[in-house]
């Protein structure tokens, strides 16, 4: 089913974009069931806010520093990711212990935690940080290290050495990336090798990323996920990756969320 606003389409034909190479205007045109003029559109934004790179008749994925900083992804599906955040705060007990991983999906997490009670929660996001500094009911542990400035978050061996002294109920990772066979795709192997360690740590183990990150694989760094674990997602992912992770014994989450359709796209 194609998209249903204009920001799921966009995130969609980068994500086609970065899995299956050059997209064509026509080809677009199609899948989507909009103009070809629309897609012009579509890659035009795209191109202007450095997520692809414009060819004749269509686009291409960027291959030089591809990542994007936290700033620029902070509007990107934005209600997806807030549908996501609003399942897994639903899925907190008060009086329990959660680590947050950084990241816009899981930021938006503590953000929803804000007014929880008896809670501890540790973070390695400095975006989880700001959303909790004020938050009366939370006690929040900050896993302190190396500040990656693109992710705003800490790695490294001193936030490793802070997790070994902390174990949790639940456990909630970001992705740029996620696929059946290698589980979540990172930029930097110091954030993959942290995600692993954390997922050790808890009793669950929850995978947070829009639609447009399933089957995903924009750089080569990989985190596998050897417990179970819940990918939660939203309804823009394709059916065919949720029947693949499923197949796999991964369980899926589904959060719906109120779109509203860009008049005339």
């Amino acid at each position: 089913m194609p998209p249903t606003t204009s920001q799921a389409r966009r995130d969609r034909i980068v994500h086609l974009a970065t899995t299956t190479g050059l997209a064509s205007v026509e080809e677009l045109s199609q899948l989507f069931d909009v103009t070809p003029s629309t897609i012009r559109r579509d890659l035009a934004r795209l191109t202007t806010e450095g997520r692809l790179a414009r060819t004749y008749g269509g686009a291409m994925a960027l291959s030089a520093h591809p990542e994007a900083s936290l700033r620029q992804r902070t509007g990107e599906a934005y209600e997806e990711k807030r549908a996501i955040a609003q399942w897994a705060a639903r899925q907190v007990e008060p009086g329990e212990t959660l680590l947050l991983d950084a990241g816009t999906t899981v930021g938006a997490l503590a953000h929803e935690l804000c007014g929880a009670k008896e809670l501890t929660i540790a973070t390695t996001g400095l975006t989880a940080l700001h959303a909790l500094a004020d938050a009366e009911g939370v006690h929040v542990e900050c896993l302190g290290g190396t500040l990656r400035p693109l992710s705003q978050g800490f790695v490294g061996p001193l936030t490793e050495a802070a997790l070994e002294h902390m174990s949790f109920d639940r456990v909630f990772l970001g992705a740029d990336g996620v696929t059946v066979d290698r589980g979540i795709c990172e930029a930097d192997l110091r954030q993959t090798r942290l995600k692993e360690l954390m997922s050790r740590r808890a009793d669950r183990v929850y995978v947070l990323a829009h639609g447009a990150k399933l089957g995903r694989a924009p750089f080569h760094a990989w985190a596998t996920l050897r417990k179970e674990w819940t990918l939660v997602t939203d309804t823009s992912a394709p059916d065919a990756q949720i029947r693949a992770f499923e197949a796999r014994g991964v369980r899926v989450e589904i959060a719906p969320y109120a779109a509203n359709p860009e008049a005339g796209a």
